[in-house]
């Protein structure tokens, strides 16, 4: 689990913080959605808390007038396109997303030329304009389902390169045109770090987010999204696990896993724009009802069609609930 070290000042301190969140929520009638990437002490006072799917979905779900997204700006716009009657709140403005800058409209319009006969699916990870200028999204957990449930068989995959030559190991039928993106954090997971935890931890399951790199997944026991990790960990016989994700990930592994260990193979696996939020700047964000995220109508608008389609093929019938704001 991740810890940080506190004296009594720091805890009297953060449960101050959260009776005053209670408060300002109530007052406000909000929800606290989290990220569970989030620091420790974000997640516990969330309302709900996942991976990115969950969070999308959630964020449909909810009858709030403000919505507080404890994450980073994709997260936010993507439930303000689909909230858009709601007031969608980031605490720190500054938590962006190295991963989804590395993908920009003109440059995905760019590659739209190159290939008009291509299908364009950009993972959640990437700024509305540029869902406004796919075919569908997708996420970690439904990349797979998704390019399967495509017409085309040429699919222009962005913007995480690692995501996608995971899809691509999955379906065979198709060809994916890779993006020169990657995760910043992920990556810090080597193929070294592994085989050294597994020596240390002989009987621990390695579970690997796909944004790994290719030989990183090669030493996996499981693939899949942090919402998989719950499932899998919860119905393995395992008691010991490596964890290849961010670090976040372990305080709500351990809690609903009390009698079971997690490891890291790496200390590096923090993502720091994810950690930009705190207790004090949730409070802030409700007191003064700051960093509101708004998208462009017309951006929005397309956008929303990116998003409703992939809700439509993991299941969702959310339709009528998007619409009818």
């Amino acid at each position: 689990m991740t810890t940080y070290l506190q004296d009594k000042d720091d805890i009297k301190y953060n449960e101050m913080l959260k009776k005053k969140i209670a408060k300002l929520k109530k007052k406000r009638n909000a929800v606290i959605i989290t990220h569970n990437y989030q620091r420790d002490e974000v997640q516990e006072i969330a309302d709900i808390s996942g991976d990115s799917l969950a969070l999308a979905q959630a964020a449909v779900r909810t009858d709030a007038d403000v919505i507080v997204f404890c994450g980073v700006h994709f997260m936010a716009e993507s439930a303000s396109i689909l909230n858009p009657g709601k007031t969608v709140l980031l605490p720190v403005v500054e938590a962006g997303c190295p991963l989804a800058d590395m993908v920009t409209p003109e440059k995905l319009r760019a590659a739209k030329k190159h290939h008009p006969d291509a299908a364009i699916v950009c993972y959640v990870n990437t700024s509305a304009e540029v869902k406004a200028e796919s075919d569908i999204a997708c996420t970690s957990s439904n990349a797979v389902e998704v390019v399967k449930s495509l017409k085309e068989k040429k699919i222009i995959f962005v913007p995480d390169k690692n995501l996608g030559r995971y899809v691509q190991s999955q379906v065979k039928n198709k060809e994916i045109i890779l993006w020169e993106g990657f995760c910043p954090t992920h990556i810090r997971v080597q193929e070294e770090d592994v085989i050294r935890t597994k020596k240390l931890h002989h009987a621990a399951e390695f579970i690997a987010h796909p944004e790994c790199n290719p030989e990183v997944l090669a030493l996996a026991d499981h693939i899949c999204s942090t919402g998989g990790m719950f499932t899998y960990v919860k119905q393995s016989d395992s008691k010991e696990f490596i964890i290849g994700t961010e670090s976040g990930m372990l305080y709500k592994l351990q809690k609903e896993n009390p009698e079971k260990s997690f490891y890291l193979p790496t200390q590096n696996l923090v993502c720091a724009n994810m950690k930009l939020i705190t207790l004090g700047w949730v409070a802030h964000s409700l007191e003064k009802m700051v960093y509101e995220v708004k998208v462009a109508p017309d951006v929005r608008e397309r956008a929303l069609k990116t998003l409703e389609k992939m809700l439509r093929v993991t299941g969702e019938k959310k339709s009528a609930a998007i619409s009818g704001y």
